[in-house]
């Protein structure tokens, strides 16, 4: 039987092998059933990811899952490029051997394209994702990997909403280049390639999400044009 722990850390995996959607009603019953628990402990594990900002409890409807604002789709982003930078360089500034990384990250890397070659949507979003988690891990830094896989599912959320058209292979590619760049001693170059990669993932979101939000206020207000 899982622990309010647990059945949270379900749900924030369904998330990001974009299983549960953005707006998707997360009923408190159904949970129980599902998972074989009480009422009271699927609520508990609900106000924990909505600590977290994964769910919101809707008046008299329930709970869903968040959809996220521009404002916070900019916020998830930015903070993950600053935590995976940070993780890179303080990695150079360590000087520690990086072999073991390295090996862990192209049998991930593998792992990824087999998910793209069998069709496994699920599997596939789950690991491109874990990706960034495996990195804090492998460098010994298992706080920062659970801010990471939070981070991630917000951003997974995000692309989800607005239809993120960043191909499944180039995200793996650009993975690959980065542990080419670790193998290699460059985390220079690494830290650059994460930045790049992580800003290619936000660039690739659809119209909804780059267009300023007093844009479109604007756009809907302004004046109809009236035949003559």
């Amino acid at each position: 039987m899982p622990n309010q722990s647990e059945i949270a850390q379900r749900v924030v995996e369904s998330i990001l092998a974009q299983k549960l959607k953005p707006g998707e009603r997360l009923g408190e019953q159904e949970l129980a059933d599902l998972f074989g628990v009480s009422r009271t402990l699927v609520r508990e594990a609900l106000m924990q990811l909505q600590a977290r900002g994964f769910v919101e409890v809707r008046s008299r409807k329930g709970w869903y899952v968040v959809e996220p604002s521009i404002e916070e789709a900019r916020d998830a982003f930015a903070a993950r490029r600053a935590v995976e930078s940070g993780l890179l360089r303080q990695a150079s500034d360590e000087g520690r051997p990086l072999q073991l990384v390295v090996r862990r990250l192209r049998q991930h890397v593998k792992e990824e394209q087999a998910a793209i070659a069998s069709a496994d949507a699920a599997t596939r979003a789950f690991m491109l994702a874990d990706f960034h988690v495996c990195l804090a891990e492998s460098l010994g830094h298992t706080l920062l990997a659970e801010m990471l896989r939070d981070l991630t599912a917000r951003t997974t959320l995000v692309a989800t909403l607005y239809q993120s058209t960043h191909d499944a292979k180039q995200s793996c590619d650009e993975h690959a280049a980065i542990v080419a760049a670790i193998a290699k001693n460059d985390l220079a170059q690494a830290t650059e390639l994460m930045c790049a990669h992580i800003g290619n993932v936000e660039r690739a979101l659809g119209k909804a999400a780059v267009v300023d939000p007093r844009d479109r206020l604007q756009a809907a207000l302004s004046g109809l044009s009236r035949p003559a």
